[in-house]
């Protein structure tokens, strides 16, 4: 009787020391995978809880937001804080004022934060260097500190209780110098130097080249600026008196009364800022992608 040689799956079934290789190597590829994903699934469960707290207790009546025991769902649907909200607030003005604001400034700043960071990569020179190492040293600087001086400057130039006093001081930082300045070295010279060869300008490289390879870094500065000036509260609270200019953020404010808070109608002019910046993100968020620096250039 012949009998026939092991195969290469008989010897995979089993070790000298016992046990399955093969289930041995499934297990930890399980264990690398599911507690992982646990992990992040229960971080992103407890960050999301507060947010759904706040959003669903946005339709509670005043009295049910402080009744004991707390419920996390709504006992009683209601939308009257939001009919509140739009009747206390002329709330269209102070969107239309934090929207002016934001966009304004994001385009701004996208564009000075752009030009300045490509100048201090792409060109050679000493003062250059210093002016670069002055813009990062202000990151350093909380700005706390400026709001004294930087009112005193603002009241002189004539721009107090405008929104242009609000978007005007915050036009360039030094954050967004940065992350262009370190995209803008990372791209080769070789393909400015084509561009020239070819008979590019300078403005031509620098809008029909360079700003397109930057998209993604456009987008990112674009939306954390965005999402910052909408949530400022501290400069427009010093530069506006007004209330006829007064921002989304400083108006909630009028909401919080010195003995009483009207705790449900505020929730809801909060839920309701929070739309644009939701929607800018979820627009915005498919175009945030790699891009490829080296698409010009032959191997």
């Amino acid at each position: 009787m012949v009998t026939a040689p092991p195969t290469r799956s008989t010897y995979a079934l089993t070790v000298p020391g016992g046990g399955s290789r093969p289930r041995r190597r499934a297990t930890g590829r399980w264990r690398r995978a599911v507690l992982p994903t646990t992990f992040l699934w229960v971080l992103a469960v407890l960050m999301a809880f507060p947010l759904l707290w706040f959003l669903l207790s946005s339709f509670k009546p005043g009295s049910e937001l402080f009744s004991y025991p707390l419920s996390f769902l709504p006992r009683e649907w209601t939308l009257d804080a939001y009919a509140q909200a739009f009747e206390r607030l002329d709330f269209f003005r102070y969107l239309a004022n934090s929207a002016i604001v934001s966009t304004v400034s994001t385009v701004v700043t996208v564009f000075l934060c752009a030009t300045t960071g490509y100048a201090l990569a792409k060109y050679r020179n000493p003062w250059l260097s210093v002016l670069g190492l002055c813009i990062l040293s202000m990151t350093m600087l909380p700005g706390e500190v400026i709001l004294n001086p930087l009112f005193i400057v603002i009241r002189d130039l004539g721009m107090y209780n405008s929104l242009l006093g609000v978007i005007v001081p915050s036009v360039v930082t030094p954050t967004g110098v940065f992350m262009f300045r370190q995209f803008f070295v990372s791209i080769p010279d070789e393909l400015l130097q084509a561009a020239r060869i070819d008979g590019a300008s300078e403005y031509g490289i620098f809008f029909r080249i360079m700003m397109p390879l930057a998209r993604p870094i456009m987008l990112t500065l674009a939306i954390v600026s965005f999402q910052w000036r909408w949530n400022d509260y501290i400069l427009p609270l010093i530069v506006l008196g007004d209330p006829q200019n007064y921002t989304l953020q400083i108006a909630l404010r009028s909401l919080v009364g010195a003995e009483n808070i009207e705790w449900s109608i505020l929730l809801a002019a909060s839920v309701l800022s929070m739309i644009p910046l939701v929607a800018l993100y979820l627009v915005f968020q498919r175009y945030i992608t790699s891009s490829n620096i080296n698409a010009g250039l032959k191997d």
